[in-house]
């Protein structure tokens, strides 16, 4: 395969995880804005979980519902809005388009052309649940089409790292900003309050009703974390997303017949995630963890982008 292609399944497929990821972050603002009276923190709060406070204030004077939701849902200026990142991974489709099924390229297309027209104008409060829940149903169906008609080489294998390296990337993100950034006080630590926002987290990541099964009633800060960082049956767990990028790394690996740099980061990664308990992480402090292993997914996604010259 030459570098170029593994490149552009890589950015397809990472970027559709960001849209998705766009839309699950917008949702767990929403959810935990209607808990508090103030508003304007938990919005400003999505934004520095999007990693976007410099272009954000830029262009906006006030960090407020239908500045946050346009900015990440529709900016033509923002590279990482939910339009820009559809766009770019169509145009990734494209590069790539004879590595792929007609399935996925169709899926993807439709895609693009679906979210161009529920986007084409400012999507007001009330609308943005529907709006995010369409979102991600065509992400699903891309991925969806990705599972039941790719071969399983080394083209779905840079397709998945893709997906796994974004999704960690937002679990992480997403349960960092609601420790550190969410709850007004340590005050409220253990709280009505606490608990309502823990319950907006799992919702955001479709990790409501999986939790429930495993725990019954019990709406505990560290059970959560627990489950979506160290559960590696939760599919939107760190532990899940670093057992399925080393999975595929090592695929990679018996495929060429050669092992790179980025295997023993990722082997790294995980085997941190093997070896803590939650305990361990919470005596070291979540916010630090979350912090650590956020700089270490991005160094690994750039590492896997610079051993990409081997496949070329």
């Amino acid at each position: 395969m030459l570098g170029k292609t593994a490149g552009g399944l890589f950015w397809m497929f990472r970027n559709l995880e960001r849209s998705e990821n766009n839309a699950r972050l917008l949702d767990a603002g929403l959810r935990i804005s209607l808990t508090r009276p103030s508003t304007d923190e938990e919005w400003a709060s999505v934004i520095t979980t999007a990693g976007a406070n410099g272009p954000f204030s830029q262009k906006y004077e006030r960090c407020n519902a239908a500045s946050v939701i346009d900015f990440l849902l529709r900016d033509p200026d923002n590279p990482s809005s939910v339009i820009r990142l559809v766009e770019q991974a169509r145009s990734n489709a494209r590069l790539v388009r004879t590595a792929l099924t007609s399935e996925v390229w169709e899926a993807t297309n439709d895609c693009w052309l679906n979210l161009k027209a529920l986007l084409a104008r400012p999507v007001r409060e009330r609308e943005l649940p529907e709006v995010l829940a369409a979102i991600r149903q065509q992400s699903a169906l891309v991925r969806g089409a990705l599972h039941g008609t790719m071969l399983r080489n080394d083209i779905y294998d840079f397709s998945r790292l893709g997906t796994f390296i974004e999704r960690a990337d937002s679990t992480a993100r997403i349960l960092d900003v609601k420790y550190y950034v969410l709850l007004p006080t340590v005050s409220f630590v253990g709280s009505s309050l606490d608990n309502v926002q823990w319950e907006s987290i799992l919702r955001s990541v479709s990790a409501h009703r999986a939790y429930r099964w495993l725990n019954p009633n019990n709406i505990n800060a560290k059970l959560i974390a627990d489950f979506l960082i160290l559960d590696r049956r939760m599919p939107r767990s760190l532990a899940f997303s670093y057992s399925n990028i080393t999975d595929n790394l090592g695929y990679l690996e018996e495929d060429y017949g050669v092992r790179l740099e980025c295997h023993d980061m990722a082997e790294r990664i995980a085997g941190k995630l093997r070896t803590k308990s939650i305990q361990d992480i919470f005596d070291y402090g979540l916010h630090e963890y979350l912090e650590r292993f956020i700089g270490e997914n991005a160094a690994l996604a750039k590492q896997i982008e610079t051993d990409f010259r081997f496949y070329g």
